[in-house]
């Protein structure tokens, strides 16, 4: 059995037409995509359509839940902030019928033909829980209560890697649209079982990075989305941390409204 499992694309097609194209040549039994298909690159509707087409299981990752939450009174004075610019324009591509689609999505699957292996995007209890390989087991027991298998596959922090937890794996998988490691290409994940045992290849496919930088362009994209937009474009272009990294040190100061939130993208990228 050989599963291809695929992770936050976040709306790079050419990253998602490159890991497909391989996908194809490798030919699977079955394709999971794990998740955060839309927002960050500009093209989220053709992603998401692009991977219904595929007719695979879909789960659902903390940024389908920002589509289909957007607006709502739960988190109404969140959408107005600089940082939720990307969000809008993905939104704006969305009939009501897709958003609908992306908050009828599990966040977590179970395969018969794929025994002792829990597929998640992020954990068994959320959609944004990290793991990072320091991750204590006693921040992880909580993320997933009640499972029982041995192998858990997951995506959401967009590197790849692979540590144990007593006597599980967690498996984590790089990103096809915006991976975080420096290394430009279309990752994800081939699970095979071999033996008894579930091992994960991890796979990188070169993309044309220049088309998906030219769309951020072409499209009206990188104005729509605001200084926000301009992070994701250099982690497109550099495959290293930006955006997360300048909400941590910026976030507090744009929302209270010390600082402008296109002075402080500014500021951050000339540090970093």
């Amino acid at each position: 059995m050989r599963i291809a499992v695929l992770a936050d694309i976040h709306g790079n097609l050419a990253a998602l037409e490159a890991a497909l194209a391989e996908v194809a040549r490798l030919q699977p039994d079955r394709v999971v995509v794990a998740g955060d298909v839309v927002d960050g690159c500009p093209d989220s509707l053709a992603c998401w359509e692009r991977v219904r087409a595929l007719g695979c299981p879909l789960l659902r990752g903390n940024h389908e839940r920002y589509i289909f939450d957007y607006g709502t009174p739960r988190a109404a004075e969140e959408w107005s902030l600089p940082h939720f610019a990307p969000v809008r324009w993905a939104v704006a591509q969305c009939t009501e019928v897709v958003r609908r689609e992306m908050a009828a999505l599990p966040i977590g699957l179970r395969l018969p033909e794929a025994p002792g292996v829990l597929f998640v995007h992020a954990s068994a209890r959320s959609d944004q829980d990290s793991v990072f390989a320091h991750t204590p087991d006693a921040v992880l027991a909580p993320m997933f209560p009640d499972v029982n298998e041995s192998v858990i596959v997951r995506g959401h922090n967009h590197l790849a890697g692979t540590r144990a937890w007593g006597d599980r794996q967690i498996m984590n998988l790089g990103a096809v649209g915006l991976p975080l490691d420096g290394h430009i290409a279309a990752q994800f994940g081939l699970l095979e079982q071999r033996q008894g045992a579930w091992q994960l290849q991890h796979i990188a496919v070169p993309y044309d990075v220049e088309a998906t930088i030219r769309r951020f362009r072409e499209s009206g994209y990188l104005e729509a989305g605001g200084p926000m937009a301009r992070l994701f474009l250099r982690e497109v272009a550099t495959a290293t941390h930006h955006f997360v990294p300048f909400l941590r040190h910026y976030g507090h100061a744009v929302r209270s409204g010390h600082l402008a939130a296109d002075v402080a993208v500014a500021r951050f990228l000339s540090e970093y």
